[in-house]
């Protein structure tokens, strides 16, 4: 099938050559004039700055919506086809056997499933507001067909001629919130982590590699003075009816700890298609009150990480009712996902807001007791929950796949075979009865919810009490929601469904077959973190931990560690206490800011090493480094390069398969701790015949040089960071062909850019492969609330889905620079902005 699929693509090749510009550009939108639409109650206005990003004005709240999913689809439709199959399980119909494995998970958590019971809960209004959009692409659809709504359906076309998209439905939007939901999904990837771990090393160990937050050190969002010792839940070992070694014991077996690296295989396989998720996945926001500004209104500025992906995952647009009512109450901008109608993140005319993931631990698995006839639970035996799904394959037999799930949730070791291994082996291991186990996963996001109608709740609030009203139906993702309005005030909520656990934390498997290790139901909106205008004038999130260990309910165990909270809260504070008032290019520069935490601690270190050779060459540029990962930068290029090789040579020979170091803040703090333990036994690699941190760091600086002379030249001042560190912006769908042509045609980069791990500047990467970008602030804001069209905003790519339009990646290069494009919102600024008019007008108008 795979070559198949190659001889199919390269012929794609030879037809694009022959066909040319016309075939390129056919999909392109009209973005001026008239077009009739079907089904607009009025007249709609469409105008493109010179970026491509659209302001739409419309009569009625009904034909705002309508216009928002036309437009979206004359920019995104493929991506949103794309995503819509990859939230319901449905890839294969598209790319044949190939993305069955894929669907079989995405069915099996049943992402689809929960979006319908979503939008069968939404009220009259937000329905018709879900059904408007919903309208308005299928008029778009109506209108182009094939190769004329984008070029990837050429391309799929060659593969699979048989394929013609769906008309969409408001369940197509709502779904994409589930995806949203997985790659913020917290803490599961850490929980397997340690589950791993705990194979291989003692308790005290893995606590080593896993540390916990350092209030001490950085900064909480809210809270106040850090006691002792935590309180709040109950948090001791977990202890099962075998011994309170079971769980650890059954862990142990080797055929346990495939299964669990199979599991987070695929949990990892998912994210990938939405653009590469892990630790790194964040964000960064902040506010200072006017108090603070030189305009005396507040400033907000957010930046979230994701994946990098082609196109960006947001889009820029507008959109204004053209007399704001209590019909028609929208007057609000900022990025928009394509396929979900209304504005995520971006203000209207009397707030801002942004959003960074708050990080809760809203996912745990279980080890469950079963049999031909159910699921144990405390000595009883329960009939599985199961159903039925049929993954249509394109050139292939339809697939059937059955379904299983316990009171908790879907039983995951039935996605493949090798899951299955820790059934067999389990009762061996652990001392427990023999039988079958299997593991289940609980997830908030698998309960039906109430976060489709946050978004238009928030983007007509028009003061404090409304935006709290709107982040109580923000259940899932979890977020930190910060604000500023035209009033003067800032504040801070985090919203979302956090569990409260009968027993443990979360860190860890848990035995199924006891209640004792459920959840209790959730914390109350009312004691979630808030705060409204602090005395500081300031609210930092940086996906820190929001609370101090006094708070009486457990949010996670695994909070980001605080690295860029602590640089970010540095920055400003120094600016206020010299007086300073704060700019928007003051929040600008702090979001640029490329001081690498690690460096501060380490490069000192390696630059006093007696050091022999040529390597001394190369330690010499971290005698006057300002440690700031810049993209021209010498030092940081070498450091950078001594950082990843001493991470190989400290740990990859000691930790079971797929928990490598990947770097960022996790092992920023390891290190960071190992560093004052010079005799630690994490400093010795009897392979490599290391022993000491001094020949530890030795090793890895002299390894550095190698490298850098391989990859760089030989003269270390000539190298520069920005050479290894690069971006290539890759097509959700075919920018993995293998078949270079192809990747050329969707792909874009790569780009020489700044900024690491953990950094403020959070362009990170995976220090298990190499220096390439996989996470990155997927946008830039900086609003005023003084005057909003004195607002800054920028992409990761640009407004249009479609290769080689003028606007596919007309903002990367800003990006990359740190950049920005001015925001026009009043009605002025954005005619004064403007350079296309599209009129959607109805049909016979």
């Amino acid at each position: 099938m795979l070559i198949g699929i190659l001889a199919t693509l390269l012929v794609l090749v030879i037809v694009a050559a022959g066909v040319g510009v016309w075939t390129v550009q056919r999909s392109f939108p009209t973005t001026s004039g008239r077009l009739d639409v079907p089904g607009l109650d009025a007249t709609v206005t469409v105008a493109r700055d010179d970026a491509g990003i659209p302001q739409i004005t419309a009569d009625s709240a009904h034909d705002l919506f309508y216009a928002q999913g036309f437009v979206h689809s004359q920019d995104r439709f493929w991506e949103m086809d794309f995503r819509r199959h990859v939230t319901a399980g449905r890839l294969a119909e598209m790319f044949g056997p190939s993305q069955v494995a894929t669907d079989s998970f995405v069915r099996t958590l049943g992402w689809r499933t929960v979006a319908e019971a979503e939008v069968a809960m939404l009220d009259t209004e937000t329905l018709a507001y879900y059904q408007a959009y919903a309208d308005g692409v299928n008029a778009y659809l109506a209108s182009r067909s094939g190769a004329e709504l984008s070029l990837e359906y050429a391309v799929l076309g060659l593969q699979n001629a048989q394929y013609r998209p769906e008309p969409w439905t408001p369940a197509d939007s709502v779904a994409w919130l589930k995806a949203m939901a997985w790659d913020l999904r917290s803490n599961l990837d850490e929980e397997i982590d340690r589950a791993l771990l705990s194979t291989a090393l003692p308790p005290e160990d893995v606590a080593l590699l896993h540390p916990a937050y350092p209030y001490s050190a950085h900064p909480t969002i809210v809270g106040g003075p850090v006691p002792a010792a935590p309180a709040g839940q109950n948090v001791e070992p977990i202890a099962t009816d075998a011994g309170p070694d079971a769980a650890d014991a059954a862990l142990a077996d080797r055929a346990s700890v495939d299964a669990l690296s199979s599991l987070q295989a695929s949990l990892d396989a998912l994210p990938e298609l939405l653009g590469p998720a892990g630790n790194e996945i964040g964000s960064n926001s902040w506010v200072a009150a006017g108090a603070l500004t030189d305009t005396g209104a507040p400033i907000l500025a957010n930046d979230p990480h994701l994946g990098a992906v082609m196109p960006s995952v947001w889009y820029q647009m507008g959109l204004r009712c053209s007399e704001v009512s209590e019909a028609c109450p929208f007057d609000v901008a900022g990025y928009s996902f394509s396929g979900l109608p209304g504005i995520v993140i971006g203000h209207n005319a009397s707030i801002a807001w942004g959003l960074t993931n708050l990080g809760p631990d809203v996912a745990d698995l279980y080890l469950e007791r079963v049999s031909a006839d159910g699921y144990e639970l405390d000595g009883a035996v329960h009939p599985f929950g199961e159903r039925t799904e049929t993954i249509r394959v394109a050139g292939a037999d339809p697939v059937e796949l059955i379904v299983r799930s316990t009171g908790r949730g879907p039983i995951v070791t039935d996605i493949t075979e090798n899951f299955t291994e820790i059934a067999g082996e389990y009762p061996e291991a652990s001392g427990q009865p023999d039988g079958d186990y299997a593991l289940s996963l609980q997830w908030t996001a698998l309960t039906p919810g109430h976060t489709p109608s946050a978004i238009f709740a928030i983007n007509k609030a028009a003061n404090w009490d409304e935006f709290r009203s709107g982040a109580r139906l923000f259940e899932v993702p979890s977020q930190n929601l910060i604000y500023a309005d035209t009033a003067g005030n800032i504040g801070y909520q985090a919203p979302g469904t956090v569990p409260i656990r009968l027993s443990g934390d979360g860190t860890l498997p848990v035995p199924g077959w006891s209640s004792a290790y459920g959840w209790a139901g959730s914390i109350p909106f009312e004691q979630l973190p808030s705060v409204a205008n602090p005395p500081s004038g300031l609210i930092v999130t940086a996906n820190n931990a929001a609370v101090g260990p006094d708070y009486p309910h457990l949010i996670t165990a695994d909070w980001d560690l605080g690295y860029r909270a602590q640089q970010i809260n540095a920055r400003l504070a120094a600016m206020v206490a010299a007086g300073e008032k704060l700019t928007v290019d003051d929040m600008a520069a702090v979001q640029a800011d490329n001081l690498n935490a690690i460096a501060v601690q380490l490069a000192p270190v390696l630059a006093g090493l007696p050091l022999s050779g040529d390597a001394s060459k190369a330690q010499r540029l971290l005698t006057d480094w300002d440690y700031s990962d810049d993209a021209d930068s010498a030092a940081s290029a070498y450091f950078n390069m001594t950082w990843r090789q001493l991470l190989t040579a400290m740990f990859d020979d000691k930790l079971p398969a797929g928990t490598e170091p990947v770097g960022g803040d996790r092992w920023f703090s390891v290190v960071g701790t190992l560093l004052g333990q010079p005799d630690s036994p994490w400093w010795t690699n009897e392979k490599l015949g290391i022993t000491g941190m001094d020949a530890m760091l030795s090793y890895a600086a002299e390894q550095a040089w190698e490298e850098g002379t391989k990859k760089l030249g030989s003269d270390p001042t000539r190298w520069e960071w920005g050479d290894l560190h690069t971006l290539t912006l890759t097509n959700a769908s075919f920018g993995e062909s293998g078949v270079a042509p192809i990747e050329w045609l969707f792909n874009r980069g790569p780009y020489s850019v700044a900024g690491g791990s953990s950094v403020v500047n959070a362009v990170g990467w995976d220090a298990t492969v190499g220096y390439a970008v996989d996470w990155v602030p997927s946008m830039r804001q900086v609003i005023s609330l003084a005057d909003f069209d004195d607002s800054t905003w920028v992409n990761l790519t640009g407004a249009s889905g479609h290769a080689f339009n003028p606007h596919y990646a007309d903002q990367t290069p800003l990006w990359q620079q740190h950049k920005t494009r001015p925001w026009a919102f009043t009605p002025d600024a954005v005619s004064t902005a403007s350079r296309d008019i599209l009129q959607l007008q109805p049909s016979g108008g």
